[in-house]
């Protein structure tokens, strides 16, 4: 049911026109992907579900109130026609917010350390989908400034606070907001070239994700002593890095 209701809401966020249906769709998957956090029933996987909640809502509710105050300037609610400069400016930190762009990005590894790893592989590709597609149809009305302000220190933070890490996931968190930063930053030049950035980054993400699923490895610890259960898949995941990493 979850799963399912992960790709309705996905589907109805990125095929709509009207921006209550965008703001239907991401509360849709938001609710999907609670459940999915907090399966385990450990307290920090319940932390992590209540953070998301708090964030996703906070960035729900000011992606409508951008569209509420732009439908009441201009007396419509399409999603391209966002004209009205407050509005513009309201929906790009909603969108940063829902994106974990820096400075809204404190909830992100926090809520990937808690969840499982296929929740997390979920969490960094899926769910990032939907604000990408918001982004993508509005780009040509953001406020740019801010954006790019945003996107440069995301590309920066993102590669500064991951040094630091030895939590698998933690570190995974802070290459998804440095790869967000880069896509943020493009998005106003060439929107076509920030889907493909994002397709690439999913497929990626995807393989490393699933690599430590399969050695279940969380910590850089367990990370090391892996090579000896499968070193071919270990070799693999090496490339998956590096070409994670831009090589």
């Amino acid at each position: 049911i979850f799963i399912t209701s992960l790709l309705l809401g996905t589907t109805i966020t990125i095929s709509s026109n009207h921006w209550i249906m965008a703001w239907v769709g991401l509360e849709i998957n938001t609710l999907a992907i609670l459940p999915l956090i907090s399966k385990s029933h450990h307290p920090r996987a319940i932390e992590a579900a209540t953070k998301y909640f708090l964030v996703q809502a906070t960035a729900s509710t000011l992606l409508l109130f951008s569209s509420m105050v732009n439908a009441w300037s201009t007396g419509q609610w399409d999603i391209t026609q966002l004209t009205n400069p407050a509005s513009c400016a309201i929906l790009t930190a909603a969108i940063a917010m829902k994106l974990g762009l820096v400075p809204f990005h404190f909830w992100f590894p926090e809520v990937l350390q808690g969840s499982p790893l296929t929740t997390g592989l979920l969490l960094s590709t899926a769910l990032k989908f939907p604000p990408i597609t918001l982004l993508y149809m509005t780009s040509h009305s953001l406020n740019t400034t801010l954006l790019t302000t945003m996107a440069i220190l995301s590309a920066s933070m993102g590669g500064w606070m991951g040094l630091n890490q030895t939590q698998i996931r933690k570190i995974l968190a802070f290459s998804s907001i440095s790869h967000l930063g880069w896509m943020a930053i493009i998005i106003a030049y060439n929107p076509k070239l920030t889907l493909l950035n994002f397709y690439l980054y999913s497929l990626m993400t995807a393989a490393a994700f699933l690599t430590f699923h399969s050695t279940k490895s969380l910590k850089l610890s367990t990370l090391m002593t892996s090579w000896t259960k499968t070193p071919t898949l270990n070799a693999a995941l090496l490339l998956a890095l590096l070409s994670l990493a831009g090589l």
